[in-house]
């Protein structure tokens, strides 16, 4: 399954760290709003106008005690389906 075929309600992962890119209301531009690998729920699709032809995913992401976060807009390649393993050097 792709992140493209997605819908509202289903999981997501974070492909990797996400910051605030100076776009978040009220937050500090650098800020990192999920670190790569963090569980998250698909809550809206959509499009910005500047950019129709690409699709914005607003995702709310666990905390480290499992509540979700406020929505972030993540782009197609910031997610990922399935969580990558992390392997021992």
């Amino acid at each position: 399954m792709r992140v493209e075929d997605l819908d509202i309600g289903d999981t997501v992962y974070a492909a990797k760290t996400i910051a605030d890119d100076g776009s978040i209301p009220g937050g500090v531009e650098g800020d990192i709003l999920a670190e790569a690998g963090t569980r998250g729920v698909i809550t809206m699709i959509g499009h910005i106008e500047e950019q129709p032809e690409r699709s914005v995913f607003l995702v709310r992401f666990e905390d480290k005690a499992l509540n979700l976060g406020n929505p972030i807009g993540c782009w197609l390649e910031d997610l990922m389906v399935e969580p990558r393993l992390v392997m021992d050097a």
